[in-house]
């Protein structure tokens, strides 16, 4: 019996020991650390401090210095056309002839009226001599004398009158002979010999004056005190360009107009060129840059790389291997490049693949790749 329950006792003992405890029980493996956030390759550049020059760019039209409609002053018919179509002229130079005869009759009758008159004169004063004579024989008055006296005077006056006429008549002449006011280019000649004209009212031919020649354009009114600036220093340089590819040209800036209008912000203004060869064109379009301004010292980074943000316009600044967003400011942009605040020279700034990095991002940076890459990032920040 003693035996028996030796055995039961121990078998109990045996089942206890097999029994997990509760504290082993309750214990668990232990979870696997977050998986870290694989770093994004980007191209980055340098951001640079140099001078950058502001340069005006705008779409301006070649006007002409001089364009000038001839007539005629007087009622006449053209007698002659001593031009072409499209003629070069110089100043002075004869274009019409008009019918005359009549003017040169007139001026004809001028003078010999002047003549006859001025025979009354002679007599008049050798009628005042012979007066003066006989007062001095006590044969005649004094008041005899006077008479004569006023009779030369009346026949002066009557030649001087003759003399005005006769200017007249060579003005009136005049108008018959329609010369060139300036030197330029004939346009279409409107009237051929035979034709009658009418007096400030038949357009004979438009003279154009094409060397040198002007392009105006409109300036911001931003640029308006650095371009009075350049007007007083002799004239900021101007290039312009003829539209789809064509000649370029240097010329200099040479008047700004006295009023802002309101309704566009900007002021007109004129540039100059030379234009021996004629290649501008009045009429034409071209495209105008001028430099303006130079701003000294601005730290510069490409467009590409500024990212458009409802909090204002931000870059990726690259530190410690991490994208950190920075907020900048725009001071001017142009072309491929904008003056900034908010980095510093020397700083890298990412320039392709930004649209896939967040802040503070691991990135691995790469040599920035030649023009094309910017416009690739600038495309892909304006998608995302």
């Amino acid at each position: 019996m003693t035996g028996g329950l030796l055995v039961l006792g121990l078998g109990g003992c045996t089942a206890r020991t097999d029994t997990p405890t509760p504290a082993a029980s309750s214990s668990a493996p232990a979870k696997p650390s977050a998986a870290a956030v694989p770093a994004v390759t980007v191209t980055t550049v340098r951001a640079q401090q140099r001078d950058l020059p502001v340069v005006l760019s705008a779409t301006g039209t070649v006007m002409p210095l001089t364009s000038v409609d001839i007539k005629s002053q007087v009622n006449s018919i053209v007698g002659k056309v001593h031009i072409r179509d499209g003629q070069f002229v110089k100043a002075g130079e004869l274009l019409f002839t008009l019918d005359s005869r009549a003017d040169e009759a007139n001026l004809a009758k001028a003078r010999a009226q002047l003549a006859k008159d001025n025979a009354a004169l002679a007599d008049a004063q050798r009628q005042l001599v012979r007066a003066q004579q006989l007062l001095a024989q006590n044969f005649v008055s004094q008041g005899a004398v006077d008479s004569a006296q006023a009779q030369v005077d009346a026949a002066r006056a009557t030649g001087v009158a003759d003399q005005a006429a006769i200017d007249a008549s060579r003005v009136a002449l005049s108008y018959d002979r329609i010369s060139a006011p300036n030197s330029g280019r004939a346009g279409a000649i409107n009237v051929s010999p035979g034709s009658a004209v009418q007096a400030n009212l038949t357009m004979l031919v438009t003279i154009t004056q094409l060397d040198p020649i002007a392009v105006g354009f409109n300036l911001p009114q931003r640029n308006l005190a650095d371009a009075l600036s350049a007007l007083k220093n002799g004239g900021a340089v101007v290039s312009a360009r003829i539209a789809d590819g064509g000649a370029s040209f240097i010329g200099h800036l040479q008047f700004v107009d006295n009023a802002v209008d309101a309704a566009s912000g900007s002021v007109k203004v004129k540039a100059i060129f030379d234009n021996k060869e004629g290649k501008l064109w009045p009429g034409a379009f071209v495209e105008v840059s001028q430099t303006v301004n130079v701003l000294k010292d601005a730290v510069v980074v490409p467009q590409a790389t500024i990212i458009p943000n409802a909090r204002g316009p931000m870059v990726y600044v690259v530190q410690a291997g991490k994208a950190v967003l920075r907020p900048v400011q725009v001071i001017f942009a142009q072309g491929d490049d904008a003056a900034v605040t908010g980095v510093k020279a020397g700083e890298s700034i990412v320039l392709d693949g930004k649209q896939n990095v967040r802040p503070d991002t691991p990135v691995v940076e790469r040599a920035s790749a030649a023009k094309g890459g910017a416009s690739r990032a600038a495309g892909s920040a304006s998608a995302s």
